[in-house]
């Protein structure tokens, strides 16, 4: 079984960029130990333009933000695609809006595989850039990284902490870098 995770966020708007900084954090920080292909994609802002990768594997993991009225900061949503909760708006900025497309477009095309979706509810910050991400976003994403481990282990995926597992925000500050390698 092939596996995608995918980190989908804009790492310039501080807690928009978590999906991007949690893949990232989970590929940095253990060895993955899986008998089919295991990827991790830092899909950014790109939408529709992933629709060829997307394609490719037997099932998605996708890291993001979601929204949903009234929900708290940090707050952690994990739903497979085609039980999204009517509560999940995916309203918060513009490329939550351009991913739940993507999907629908490639689910019409009949080719979306198993596609599961840990979410979690940023602090808006679309007035200014910021790799800072808020407290209670950074609170909800240690969560979120052990969702997505179990989510993993269900699907045949051995991980195994590295020595120095990085810390999250120092992902996030470092995440210009990544977008330039």
């Amino acid at each position: 079984m092939d596996i995608l995770v995918l980190g989908v966020g804009n790492i310039l708007l501080g807690d928009e960029g978590v999906g991007v900084h949690l893949c990232h954090q989970l590929k940095c920080s253990y060895h993955f130990t899986h008998k089919g292909k295991l990827t991790f994609m830092d899909g950014g802002t790109m939408a529709q333009a992933l629709i060829p990768w997307i394609v490719e594997y037997d099932r998605i993991l996708i890291l993001d933000c979601v929204s949903v009225v009234g929900a708290q900061v940090g707050a952690l949503y994990c739903f497979d695609f085609d039980q999204i909760p009517a509560e999940i708006t995916w309203a918060g900025s513009a490329h939550e809006v351009e991913m739940l497309q993507t999907l629908k477009l490639t689910a019409l095309m009949g080719d979306l595989p198993l596609t599961t979706i840990i979410g979690l509810v940023p602090a808006i910050m679309q007035d200014r850039t910021t790799f800072e991400l808020s407290p209670d976003l950074l609170q909800g994403a240690r969560l979120a990284k052990e969702h997505a481990l179990k989510i993993l282990a269900q699907w045949g995926v051995r991980a195994t902490l590295k020595a120095k597992a990085q810390d999250l925000q120092q992902i996030a500050y470092q995440s210009y870098r990544r977008a330039l390698s």
